[in-house]
């Protein structure tokens, strides 16, 4: 657990900046896509996809909830705490008025959720029982959120810069996913763990990610699409290529694991 957060949260964040920091140096893509890059990978990991990926691979379901909600916590400090320190010259971002606006927007509806769920369970049971209607509604209110900010402001890159960025993100994505599986096998990680750990390691929110780089960088003067296009980029990605692996690495789990990684739709 120790080792997904510390690699998710803290190695990830600071080589992919460092990449970044070259891209711009070598002029392979502007300032604010290479900071857009670099403040994807401050992000926390995802908490559905990094669980379901978990289970339909024959990993350990488990750590994989575990981790998803540590990681989103620890997110809500960490992420703008990467920004002030390694963006802090090309922004005016402040970290305590960053961390009060995500605890109301972030925090607060978190800690209501959880008290309406054990002191109103007719809520919780009406929710559970519509879970897939709730679901689709996440998924609508999150798409509306991207437009409105891709509507409201001036992406102002060409589609050369754009593909470039793509190409970026899929290597650094498949290239990060290399290097911790690489290092968990060093590491002696059972399997099931291991497989937990590839996910866990490389993937990033985009449920969080929207409204936290929004409460980061909003009334900052910043390119905030630009901030947001590398995520929308990195996010479907790590989709498509879990759902590529998921099979083989079942197979590679063991026979065992094979009934637990099957999923209902």
């Amino acid at each position: 657990n120790a080792f997904v957060q510390l690699f998710n949260l803290g190695l990830l964040p600071v080589a992919i900046w460092a990449v970044s920091r070259v891209l711009i140096d070598i002029k392979v893509l502007s300032t604010p896509l290479a900071n857009g890059v670099a403040v994807c990978a401050f992000l926390p990991m995802t908490v559905n996809m990094v669980i379901v990926l978990t289970k339909s691979s024959g990993g350990d379901e488990a750590a994989a909830v575990f981790n998803s909600a540590c990681g989103n916590l620890l997110g809500v400090f960490v992420t703008p705490a990467w920004v002030q320190a390694l963006l802090g010259s090309t922004s005016s971002v402040s970290f305590a008025a960053t961390v009060i606006k995500l605890s109301y927007r972030v925090l607060a509806p978190l800690f209501v959720g959880q008290l309406t769920q054990y002191w109103l369970p007719s809520v919780a049971k009406w929710a559970k029982k519509h879970k897939p209607s709730l679901k689709k509604l996440q998924e609508h209110l999150l798409t509306f959120i991207v437009y409105v900010t891709f509507v409201k402001l001036d992406v102002g890159v060409g589609a050369v810069d754009v593909i470039i960025m793509i190409i970026v993100q899929c290597f650094l994505l498949v290239a990060s996913m290399g290097v911790a599986w690489v290092m968990l096998g060093l590491l002696h990680f059972d399997k099931k763990l291991r497989v937990m750990g590839l996910y866990g390691c490389t993937h990033k929110t985009v449920a969080m990610g929207v409204p936290l780089i929004t409460a980061i960088y909003e009334g900052a003067g910043q390119p905030l699409g630009l901030y947001l296009l590398p995520l929308l980029v990195w996010h479907p990605s790590q989709l498509v290529i879990g759902s590529f692996l998921a099979p083989r690495l079942l197979r590679w789990v063991g026979p065992s694991s094979e009934s637990s990684g099957e999923l209902s739709v």
